[in-house]
């Protein structure tokens, strides 16, 4: 074969080569243009700031470029048109990046809710010690705050002038009562009755201004009047305050003591929103004391919870009994209070995006592909969250890694649209119209507005539209044909977007 036989060879296969890499690439251009939508550039989709003309392979990665549509979508690995922000992602990232499924599915849910509590005194079960009359402190019992009194114990003496009429007059019945006892026989039945009953009232006089059962009992053994009355403790307890001293002047009302029996005590704990509309008179509740082996059992109370405005919180009243009296009011305990919910639609809370404006979820529309869902919640309740709208029953769902896909979808959505609403015509980059309009950067031509990059795609637009067109936009502008009259144009080297303007050209 000669070589001029080979060369003419050589050429036609070249030939062959270029006419079928056209073809191929025409019908690829053909196959998108079939879908009715316009390609403006291709990405890297783990590279999202990277931009090609042309399909192909990204240069760090080596994955396949994707396409970027007009509307602002982009093209799946497979060819196929993906909504705004959905993503696609193989097997290997999907395990590399920790992504787990869910279901969203009806379900009740059950929790423990830990939260602090405070112990507080039964109410039931305080004795507050009073003067019922004015007088003098004499002497004062051992006890203090803090001390532990039994019942009828002595906490002081005092002297007091109203006392002296009520002690004699008693004392005055006791003889008479006895005399008439003497003489019972001979009395009437009915001056019989009237000694007994004028005694009473007078022991009943004494009592109710403090003297205490032992102290009458003891005058009546010994029919002596005293100066002296002494106070006991109305029952069994821990003081809690004590607000007397010898020689103290007692006014009529003041509170003396307070004594509290802390056999049983009450826990109040603060509880937030619903949480107390999913509480059960009865409940067993667990009561545990910071830094100490020791827990306790205790039960929600039949008392509605009180709301406190100064904390916005509802007062939940536990019940228990105090063994040892280790609870002491104003303790801080910590409670751990079982809850329970009705049957809800909803899907695990690490699934959930809350970026503060809105919620959202990725659900898997197919297989490696997710799709940003926003939706509306509910309650939130056993690490679970309830699916008011957004998402269906049954429908699948990322409940991990959502951060990452999170972040790759934000990433897509930045390179395909960003902060830009138009395209410009000269070097189809994504143009904001708020900065284009404040640089000066757009034409109105025709009723339509284009928008620029910059001023040398604006210049280039109107050099290959010709005069006609450049004076349309110009009198389209003001109506004058001076809208851009005394425009600052930028001067330098030609940038990438007039390479391109001139390749077109």
């Amino acid at each position: 074969m000669s070589r001029l036989t080979s060369t003419i060879l050589v050429l036609l296969l070249v030939g062959t080569a270029f006419i079928a890499g056209r073809w191929v690439s025409h019908g690829s251009l053909v196959s998108s243009a079939a879908d009715g939508k316009k390609i403006l550039f291709y990405v890297d989709p783990m590279h999202p700031s990277y931009h090609s003309d042309k399909p192909g392979v990204a240069p760090d990665c080596g994955m396949p470029l994707e396409p970027v549509y007009e509307d602002g979508s982009m093209g799946g690995g497979d060819g196929k048109s993906l909504p705004p922000g959905a993503i696609q992602v193989s097997a290997q990232q999907l395990q590399t990046i920790g992504v787990k499924l869910a279901t969203v599915e009806r379900s009740s849910a059950r929790a423990s809710l830990r939260l602090p509590g405070r112990v507080v005194p039964d109410e039931r079960r305080v004795y507050r010690v009073t003067a019922a009359v004015d007088g003098w402190v004499q002497q004062v019992g051992e006890a203090t705050t803090g001390s532990a009194v039994r019942k009828n114990e002595t906490l002081l003496s005092f002297y007091a002038p109203e006392f002296l009429s009520a002690i004699q007059t008693y004392v005055y019945a006791l003889s008479a009562s006895e005399r008439a006892a003497v003489s019972r026989g001979s009395l009437p039945a009915a001056a019989q009755e009237y000694n007994d009953s004028n005694l009473q009232t007078y022991r009943n006089a004494l009592l109710n201004l403090g003297m205490s059962e032992a102290q009458l009992a003891e005058m009546a053994r010994t029919r002596k009047a005293t100066e002296s009355v002494r106070l006991v403790s109305p029952g069994s307890g821990i003081v809690l305050s004590r607000n007397v001293s010898p020689g103290q002047k007692l006014d009529k009302g003041s509170e003396l003591y307070r004594i509290a029996d802390l056999s049983h005590v009450w826990v109040l704990a603060d509880l937030y929103g619903d949480e107390a509309e999913r509480t059960r008179p009865g409940t067993k509740v667990t009561v545990s004391i910071p830094n100490r082996n020791l827990t306790l059992t205790a039960r929600v109370s039949s008392v509605e919870p009180i709301f406190d405005g100064a904390s916005r919180t509802t007062k939940l009243r536990l019940e228990l009994d105090n063994p040892g009296n280790v609870l002491r009011p104003d303790m801080f305990v910590d409670v751990e209070l079982p809850l329970g919910a009705p049957a809800m639609v909803g899907i695990p809370s690490e699934a959930l995006l809350d970026t503060g404006t809105k919620k959202i979820v990725y659900v898997l529309r197919s297989e490696g592909v997710f799709e940003p869902r926003e939706v509306v919640t509910g309650r939130s309740f056993g690490g679970r969250v309830e699916i008011l709208a957004g998402v269906t029953e049954g429908e699948k769902i990322a409940a991990s890694g959502t951060f990452l896909l999170d972040s790759e979808s934000r990433m897509k959505l930045a390179s395909a649209q960003g902060p830009a609403t138009h395209i410009d015509p000269v070097c189809g980059m994504a143009v904001d119209e708020a900065k284009a309009r404040a640089d000066g950067h757009f034409l109105q031509v025709a009723g339509t507005t284009y928008y620029f990059c910059s001023d040398d795609c604006k210049k280039n637009y109107l050099r290959r539209s010709g005069p006609s067109r450049a004076a349309e936009s110009h009198r389209d502008d003001d109506g004058r044909g001076h809208a851009h009259e005394g425009m600052n144009h930028r001067h330098g080297a030609m940038n990438r977007h007039e390479a391109m303007a001139h390749r077109d050209d």
